[in-house]
């Protein structure tokens, strides 16, 4: 069979790290199978213009993985592959959690011949199986003989080729205009090619914050790959790079990468120890980088940014979605831990709690200015279907939109906060974004990292430039001249800097008989 895996976009924002799930679900599709891969985050495609593909290839089965944000792109999207005669099995968290609307069980349309439940490590095979035999069963789950939930282990973990992958699609470096190419390889950077590739070390986490679907979808229970299995892994796409004339950055996509420090620890020495070094970024609790040692050792090992997800600095808020563990005091002590460590972080905050009034927006910024510079995100308390957020809400009556993913719109409410009105939330994830990357926000990024290394610099302004489209779509040319124009100060100084860098006669050899050699990290 001619199977395609399909992940949608949400239509809304670019994500351009491809899911790991269509890789891993390729590696464990027997091989007699031809599998396809379009992810719509960077390869979008209209209804006319997937059916056309399905046609092109040949196409007898389609997965689709979703979770609730792209849902309701997914299911148009396989309404259009059941309209071909082509029969479509869906799954990720959302399916799993309600599989009666992708089944079309509760009144509304049927966007699926068959939904696979939970992770579909060992369920795939019998999948492609049934569908072969042309018996496809409406549910899959990863079932005991008691109808127990089984969880996958993560060893022995199947070997995903990368080197013989097609990443074209996940190519940054396509998206770059002329000019930006030509600049960037005034300071070296004539790469061919820029993938950011996920993979995973671990599933699981035990904290089950309201909030989150996490542990609803992978367990408590935390599951871990070796330490081989993931050096070999990282030494592969090490030597991809070096084919490709390219540059490979990781994402570890494990919901709280350091969340076993002591084998995290082990993990990062290996790495270390085979020079499987790599610049990677992880998701990590900001309660888990108290320790030296860790951060030390993620430097070490090639670490570049850390996902955390702050939330809040009120501490009473962070109680009420159970996540006390988080200490706002400690905030400023842990980035200034990773600055010193030359890390830097992505910091998550949700307005839209039920201790946030207006105002907060202010207040969290006036925070985040005294400490060092990263790259902090904004956004609305969410409930997701059957996370206990939900659950409360539905029961406290809430909830304005029982199923507000179906009519799915980014930055808005879908339920009455407590402090202040919807409209008053979504105005002030507005404020939060327009202070943190306006023009004046870069321009002090820029000067607080003055004595940095000019690497530092350079990737600071890219994904702040970067950031900034989450919010405000910035992909049509016009508006991306704009964004630059407003931050021609810094762009031209790093472009002097360069140049001065790269034309700047070299010192004369000292005489001396040892030489000590100046290392920077580049991670």
């Amino acid at each position: 069979m001619n199977i395609l895996l399909y992940n949608p976009d949400n239509e809304i924002t670019n994500n351009f790290m491809p899911h790991l799930w269509m890789f891993l679900l390729k590696s464990l599709t027997p091989a007699k199978h031809q599998v396809f891969l379009v992810d719509g985050n960077a390869q979008r495609l209209s209804p006319a213009e997937l059916t056309a593909y399905l046609q092109k290839h040949h196409i007898d089965l389609v997965g689709i993985g979703a979770m609730t944000r792209m849902i309701q792109k997914a299911y148009r999207m396989a309404d259009v592959v059941r309209a071909a005669g082509i029969p479509v099995v869906m799954g990720g968290p959302h399916v799993t959690e309600v599989p009666n609307e992708a089944l079309g069980y509760e009144g509304e349309p049927r966007h699926a011949d068959a939904v696979a439940l939970g992770e579909a490590d060992q369920t795939w095979p019998a999948i492609v199986a049934d569908a072969e035999a042309g018996r496809l069963k409406e549910i899959y789950a990863p079932l005991d003989a008691a109808g127990k939930e089984v969880k996958p282990s993560l060893s022995p973990y199947p070997i995903i080729p990368w080197d013989r992958m097609d990443l074209d699609q996940f190519n940054l470096i396509r998206h770059f205009p002329q000019w930006a190419r030509r600049a960037l390889s005034l300071v070296g950077m004539s790469w061919e090619s820029f993938h950011v590739v996920p993979i995973e070390s671990g599933r699981g986490c035990p904290y089950g914050c309201d909030f989150c679907t996490v542990t609803g979808f992978f367990g408590d229970s935390i599951r871990f790959r070796s330490n081989e299995s993931v050096v070999n892994e990282l030494l592969m796409l090490k030597s991809l790079e070096k084919q490709e004339n390219g540059k490979i950055a990781v994402f570890f996509i494990d919901d709280n990468f350091a969340i076993n420090p002591k084998r995290t620890k082990s993990l990062l020495r290996e790495i270390i120890a085979q020079n499987a070094q790599i610049p990677w970024v992880a998701q990590i609790s900001m309660n888990l980088l108290r320790d030296e040692e860790l951060v030390s050792l993620i430097a070490q090992s090639g670490g570049s940014w850390i996902f955390m997800g702050l939330e809040s600095i009120d501490p009473d808020n962070l109680k009420s979605v159970s996540k006390g563990f988080n200490k706002p005091e400690e905030y400023q002590e842990v980035l200034e831990r990773l600055a010193r460590h030359g890390l830097y972080a992505i910091t998550s905050f949700i307005f839209g709690m039920d201790g946030d009034r207006p105002g907060v927006a202010a207040r969290t910024l006036e925070a985040i200015r005294s400490w060092p510079p990263g790259l902090p995100v904004f956004g609305l308390l969410t409930p997701f279907p059957s996370t206990p957020l939900y659950e409360r809400l539905v029961s406290s009556g809430r909830l304005t939109q029982p199923k507000h993913w179906l009519q799915s719109k980014a930055f808005t409410m879908n339920f009455s906060p407590l402090g202040m009105s919807a409209q008053q939330a979504q105005d002030e994830v507005r404020q939060a974004w327009e202070a943190s990357y306006n023009p004046s926000a870069i321009a002090r990024t820029m000067n607080w990292l003055e004595k940095k290394s000019f690497r530092d610099r350079l990737t600071h302004l890219l994904v702040r430039l970067a950031f900034r489209g989450i919010y405000f779509p910035q992909m049509r040319w016009r508006e991306w001249a704009h964004v630059l124009f407003e931050n021609r100060r810094p762009i031209l100084h790093l472009i002097y800097q360069a140049l001065e860098m790269k034309f700047k006669p070299k010192p004369a050899e000292s005489p001396s008989p040892v030489a000590t050699p100046q290392l920077e990290r580049t991670a």
